[in-house]
């Protein structure tokens, strides 16, 4: 499995702000098949940062209605991973209002 595929996205919550802030852990949006492993080794080689450990969740999507219609969002896999103390990822980092 390629690094590109193995993470989807970041996932930018206020709860998952006071983890990245207290304990080092950032969260990303990642492929359903992709071990933890490729979870590790994907942060490391696109943020030059060391990983200390992942966590990983299976997050099922909730059911939404509009009007008379009915919906489903898709499930998805969530990791959180936790960095060594000193790293970080810009991406996370306040940015440009």
């Amino acid at each position: 499995m390629r690094i590109h595929d193995v993470i989807k996205g970041p996932l930018i919550t206020e709860k998952l702000d006071r983890a990245r802030e207290k304990f080092r852990q950032y969260s990303f949006v990642v492929d359903r098949d992709a071990s933890k492993h490729d979870v590790a080794k994907a942060v490391e080689n696109l943020f030059k940062v060391t990983v200390e450990g992942v966590r990983t969740n299976l997050v099922r999507g909730k059911v939404k209605r509009i009007g008379r219609s009915v919906g489903k969002r898709p499930n998805y896999k969530k990791a959180i991973v936790t960095l060594k103390e000193g790293d970080k990822i810009e991406l996370f980092e306040g940015g440009a209002v």
